[in-house]
Formats: structure tokens, sequence, C-alpha cells
């Protein structure tokens, strides 16, 4: 897997102060894409241990509320496989650190649907994902008034919460109920 670039000071992609690793590799090509330069899987820099380690050192201050893996597309199978370690070893290490994930997936037609039932990582990136940012961004929705999101059919799913009820449950921002 090659990544893009990391934030490590992002204020843009969830709540709080975060690290932000924006994969290469995209196969959506959405129409006014922000970051086509990740849509090329070879992009970048490769994504090694080194960085790994960098990233969850960047997490340990309390301030940092947790990881946004965006890209380029997270969930294209390749990065799946390079993601996979770094969410356990967050899990395992930083359990109280929060993880998003912004995808240009439909949670229930790709997600579950497809890749959950070609490839084991999916559903193990999943149960450790707490807010997933669904859908492909939709120029002609674009809305720069939404809180996290491009375009208005996009959705910030609450992971725990879906996997648990069996049906999407949208995550509620709690430090700011109006948004």
């Amino acid at each position: 897997m090659n990544y893009a670039e990391i934030k490590y000071c992002d204020i843009a992609n969830g709540p709080g102060v975060r690290t932000s690793l924006f994969v290469s590799g995209c196969t959506h090509h959405c129409e006014g894409c922000f970051n086509q330069m990740t849509w090329d899987f070879h992009y970048g820099e490769v994504f090694t241990k080194e960085v790994e380690d960098q990233i969850i050192e960047s997490l340990r201050p309390d301030y940092i509320e947790g990881l946004t893996i965006l890209g380029g597309e997270p969930l294209e199978h390749v990065n799946q496989m390079g993601l996979l370690p770094l969410v356990k070893r967050i899990r395992d290490e930083l359990p109280q650190k929060n993880i998003w994930c912004f995808t240009g997936y439909t949670f229930e037609a790709d997600v579950l649907e497809r890749m959950s039932k070609m490839w084991p990582e999916t559903m193990e990136l999943m149960k450790r994902i707490d807010v997933l940012v669904d859908g492909k961004f939709v120029l002609e929705l674009k809305d720069i008034s939404l809180q996290f999101r491009g375009s208005s059919n996009q959705r910030l799913i609450d992971m725990p919460k879906t996997l648990q009820a069996g049906e999407v449950v949208l995550w509620e921002d709690k430090n700011n109920a109006h948004s």
C-alpha cells in the first residue's frame, strides 16, 4: 500500500485534533475530487512499519482524538490489507482513540453485500472503525455547510451501533447536537 500524505494536526476530517492518513489508489474518479493525485495506486510513498510507528506515536498525546483514514480509497482491497494491521494496533495500544474512515463505497451495497463476502479484511476493519463516512462525492450534491463530508448523499455511520443493530445507525456529534 502507498500513501499520499499524513497530516499530524488535522482539524478538518473528524472531530477534534487528529492524525489523518491519505492512502493512494482509488477507482471511483469522482468528478470534482479534491485529491485526484491519489487515484494512482503508486502515488506517494510506500507504507512501512516505520510510518506505522510514526502514526502510532502521533496518536499518543491526550489532545489527539484519533485517526482518520481517507484517500484515495481506503476500502480498495490492497488498502484494506495495508490498513488492517495499523487499525488492529491502534485498538490494542490506544483503545481510547477513535478511528474514522472515509469511503466512496456505500455500506450496504458495497461493503456488506460485496466486499465482506470476498475479503475477510473488510469486516475486520469495520469492527474496528468508529465512524464510516460512506458514499461517493457527488459534485451536484456538494454542500459546504455539511459537517465532515462534501456532498449530501454521504453519511456518517456509527459503526459499533450499526454492527450491533444490524442496520445503519447514523453518528451523532455529542459535542455539537446542532450539526
